[in-house]
């Protein structure tokens, strides 16, 4: 039996980071997967999403430049050639991560992953033994329990499509329905967002998810509020017709996407024969310093229940394996402040406390400093896009415990004044630094 020091369950963004880091350190170390490596982010998310939407990024742009007087003249978009060259991409990251782990010693075991006990994994017959297995195997979109559900498609269909439908029913109201929604409208094609409650993003400051609503239906997107789905049908037309309560239905769609949450992909793992506690909901419960209920097991990422973010993954991986291999007992990922992006259009960017949110903590001791404005890009445009920002403040210095941002470069703009609120940054802090002009960035650091 081959025996490692740590094996990885899960080529993701959490296990490939976990092991490079572990080696790094010293450790014999094997990672399995029986997919593409790169897990979600790589192959069915962050990465062909970001391709996607700069493919729509790029829409709008050329809008605007007929406004800032270029001569454009659009002849369509060739959806399967982006695909084509996104895929081209992906594929060179795929080969990239196979060397990258053949030299730093990181030993590739392909196959399906399978607990026999806390320290040996079966892996498609073959069994390899370790002291400490990290559990990664991410998570997967969810297809609802309804009739006819199966008519529809998932985020992972999304990027399995060769064909651009012309019209689309998206049915979700977190980041990445709003995403899908976003592109495919500004890449030309018909959306319909049908959301189970009254508002989208609901977890992001108030600002922010009514801006960018605001932007949203201005683009031509519709959205619909409050629908109980209750089945799915195709019609003699082969188009898709959603019905909902109350008799209420909605129909002509080419395609339906699902994005009404993920589910781990704990399943199958044999945690049972290792003891390892699992949540109601498939999640992995784990403490501080990413461990089960199990000496020597292990869980990060998706799985985890905890900020599915790939940041978040990664810079879990490293400082379990720091712990365990680089003599930092006390090294552990700080959950709090964690920044994150909807890349929508305006993309959405925020970290630290909602207002809501800080005011359920801090109560009257809250100071709350926002703007609105139209950015400079548009000065000339018959169309403008809205830019709104929000500040959260705390106690008699304004520690600033929450920054929002919704429009253009919000992306871009939030990892630096991450940074500040991670060092305790005050409003009279962003006061005393000047202001870049003209920006949009500069109303953050002159905000009254």
């Amino acid at each position: 039996m081959r025996r490692f020091d740590l094996i990885a369950i899960g080529a993701g963004s959490g296990g490939l980071s976990v092991a490079e880091r572990a080696a790094a350190h010293g450790a014999r170390v094997a990672v399995v997967e029986q997919g593409r490596l790169g897990g979600t982010c790589v192959n069915r998310g962050c990465v062909p999403k970001k391709v996607m939407w700069y493919g729509a990024d790029l829409a709008h742009a050329l809008e605007l430049a007929r406004d800032y007087a270029f001569d454009v003249e659009l002849h369509g978009f060739d959806w399967a050639t982006l695909v084509a060259r996104r895929e081209t991409y992906i594929d060179g990251i795929n080969r990239w991560y196979e060397n990258y782990l053949a030299d730093n010693d990181v030993t590739l075991l392909r196959g399906h992953a399978r607990l026999l006990d806390a320290h040996t994994v079966a892996v498609d017959g073959e069994a390899v033994a370790a002291d400490h297995i990290v559990l990664s195997p991410g998570a997967e979109p969810v297809v609802p329990e309804i009739p006819g559900a199966e008519l529809g498609i998932t985020s992972d269909g999304f990027f399995a499509l060769r064909e651009q439908p012309a019209n689309v029913a998206i049915v979700g109201a977190g980041y990445i329905a709003v995403e899908l929604a976003c592109t495919l409208r500004a890449l030309g094609s018909e959306v319909t967002l049908i959301l189970r409650g009254e508002q989208l993003l609901s977890r992001f400051d108030a600002l922010l998810r009514e801006t960018l609503m605001e932007e949203m239906l201005a683009d031509g997107i519709d959205i619909i509020p409050c629908v109980h789905l209750e089945r799915v049908e195709r019609t003699a037309d082969g188009s898709l017709t959603l019905h909902g309560g109350h008799g209420r239905s909605l129909g002509g769609f080419e395609q339906v996407i699902w994005a009404v949450g993920r589910r781990p992909l704990t399943a199958g793992l044999g945690l049972e024969a290792a003891g390892v506690a699992v949540n109601d909901d498939g999640t992995l419960p784990v403490d501080d310093y990413q461990n089960t209920n199990v000496p020597g097991i292990y869980a990060i990422g998706d799985a985890t229940g905890r900020a599915q973010l790939t940041p978040v993954a990664i810079a879990a991986g490293r400082r379990l394996a720091d712990r365990l291999f680089g003599g930092q007992p006390e090294r552990k990922l700080d959950y709090d402040l964690i920044p994150s992006v909807v890349f929508s259009h305006p993309p959405v960017a925020t970290v630290g406390l909602t207002e809501d949110e800080a005011r359920e903590r801090h109560g009257s001791a809250v100071k709350v400093y926002t703007t609105r404005f139209t950015p400079m890009r548009y000065a000339p445009a018959r169309r403008a896009r809205k830019t709104a920002m929000k500040l959260v403040t705390v106690g008699a210095k304004e520690r600033i415990v929450g920054l929002h941002i919704v429009g253009d470069g919000a992306d871009e703009m939030l990892q630096g004044f991450a940074v500040a609120l991670r060092m305790g940054a005050s409003k009279r802090d962003f006061d005393e630094t000047l202001a870049i002009h003209p920006t949009s960035a500069e109303e953050l650091v002159t905000l009254r």
